[in-house]
């Protein structure tokens, strides 16, 4: 197959895009929202009809307060995410937002955020990160242990460990790449890293490692199956599994990327950055499954067969 035969083609391009979402997160940096450097959190009620957020948004930008973020809640509400605030600022926040008449609205909580519970959600997610990688690693060296035999056996092939360590790296360009263009959309419009982030990214582990054991597990069958593929000939297994697997992979994921478009275009404001990074992680996902993870097994197999 044509993806075996230019592997070092797609391997660089992955390699290209990495770099530059690398080159991105270290030039721009990420705008950290209140979950995670601290903040005061403001929610609201209207009484008969909320006023539109873009009138709001533009009162709001008068008082100078930093990044504000306007979320709608329920039919009547807003929950307002600010820097901290003290009696008097938090007082000038709720005239702002009940405009002339200050009875128009009831205050449904008011909570502030301290950077002590940023660094604790920062742990979490760095933790959290890690486990996911070990656990996958030991589940595909598990599951695939019987694949060395082939290696054992004289074969081409790589040991079963190999499979998870490739799976990893094909994680580490699924996640890299949304963060370089989070990075990017936070420098040039704002966006705030938040709880949705490290959703999104715990999200994009999760559906990337499930398209990358399909080719790996297909590769596997058709080691051990009685077909006619030469099985001493490593890249012809590949390349034969990735013949039999891609186009379910890629209309799998089309399916999913439909869905998050569409909660990108005519979902909330709230939810669009993490509609985009999950779109995102789906793509070069499904792309790393098929284009890099692959082609990745191959190299190590040859490299071996040099030794």
């Amino acid at each position: 197959m044509f993806i075996v035969k230019y592997k070092k083609i797609f391997v660089s391009i992955s390699i290209v895009l990495v770099f530059l979402s690398f080159l991105s997160l270290l030039v721009f940096g990420l705008n950290v929202g209140i979950d995670f450097k601290g903040g005061a959190l403001t929610e609201v009620v209207y009484k008969i009809s909320r006023p539109t957020q873009d009138s709001l948004n533009k009162d709001l930008e008068a008082l100078n307060f930093g990044t504000i973020l306007l979320q709608p809640t329920g039919d009547l509400g807003y929950i307002v995410k600010s820097r901290d605030l003290n009696d008097s600022l938090h007082a000038q926040l709720l005239k702002t937002l009940s405009g002339v008449d200050t009875n128009v609205l009831t205050e449904t909580s008011f909570n502030s955020i301290g950077p002590s519970v940023g660094r604790e959600l920062t742990r979490k997610a760095i933790i959290a990160v890690i486990l996911i990688s070990l656990a996958i690693i030991c589940f595909i060296a598990f599951a695939f242990r019987k694949v060395s035999r082939f290696s054992a056996l004289g074969r081409q092939g790589v040991a079963s460990w190999q499979y998870g360590l490739i799976a990893i790296v094909t994680l580490l360009h699924d996640v890299a790449i949304p963060v370089g263009l989070f990075a990017t959309l936070s420098h040039f419009y704002g966006a705030e890293l938040d709880t949705l982030f490290v959703v999104a990214i715990l999200t994009i582990l999760g559906l990337s490692v499930s398209d990358t054991i399909v080719i790996f597990d297909r590769i596997r069958e058709n080691l051990r199956s009685e077909t006619k593929i030469d099985k001493t000939n490593f890249n012809e297994v590949v390349g034969k599994s990735l013949e039999q697997s891609y186009v379910r992979s890629i209309s799998t994921s089309f399916t999913v990327i439909l869905v998050l478009l569409a909660l990108f275009f005519f979902g909330p404001v709230t939810t669009k950055y993490f509609a985009l990074m999950l779109t995102t992680g789906m793509f070069f996902g499904t792309y790393s499954s098929i284009f890099l993870a692959s082609p990745l097994l191959v190299i190590v197999s040859e490299w071996q067969k040099k030794k």
